[in-house]
């Protein structure tokens, strides 16, 4: 079990990551803090150390990710229909973030995690590969995709191209 100051730092270091694919993955921001939650639950409990920052960075990650796969396809909330089927947008986003965020939440569920680690985590094809467990070329070709459906989605000439 980790200590206490362990696990703050973590929490203070990976907290935005953690949440952001919590919520790409959900869009439901209770949803989103359970996983959140859980995730740096796991945290403090495992015992093994990480090799670097890097490899604790990814562990969390995977672990988020896992853990978002396990809501989604849980009985429950296959059954079950949310009260806030409205889209809740995060207060912070200004309204350009706001529409991007919009579109990467319309894309499939590959390309948006794939367009997440990416552009938000920084994470190479190669990197991604490693971590959502996919060939290389396979991530390329999702990054592919999920530009022309962004650039469609946003209107082309209007974002950067």
């Amino acid at each position: 079990m980790r200590s206490e100051a362990e696990v703050c730092r973590a929490i203070h270091r990976y907290a935005d990551t953690v949440r952001r694919i919590c919520f790409i993955r959900l869009k439901n921001h209770s949803d989103a803090e359970d996983i959140f939650q859980e995730v740096f639950m796991k945290y403090a409990l495992r015992d093994a150390p990480f090799e670097s920052d890097e490899h604790e960075r990814a562990w969390l990650i995977r672990v988020t990710i896992n853990a978002c796969k396990d809501i989604l396809k849980s009985f429950f909330r296959s059954r079950a229909v949310s009260f806030d089927e409205l889209y809740e947008e995060p207060f912070y986003l200004d309204e350009n973030e706001s529409e991007v965020l919009s579109c990467v939440l319309e894309l499939p569920k590959n390309y948006r995690d794939v367009i997440y680690l990416h552009y938000y985590e920084g994470y190479s094809a190669v990197e991604i590969a490693g971590i959502l467990g996919h060939k290389e070329n396979t991530v390329y070709t999702w990054l592919d995709r999920a530009r022309k459906k962004l650039k469609e989605l946003l209107g082309g000439e209007r974002f950067g191209e």
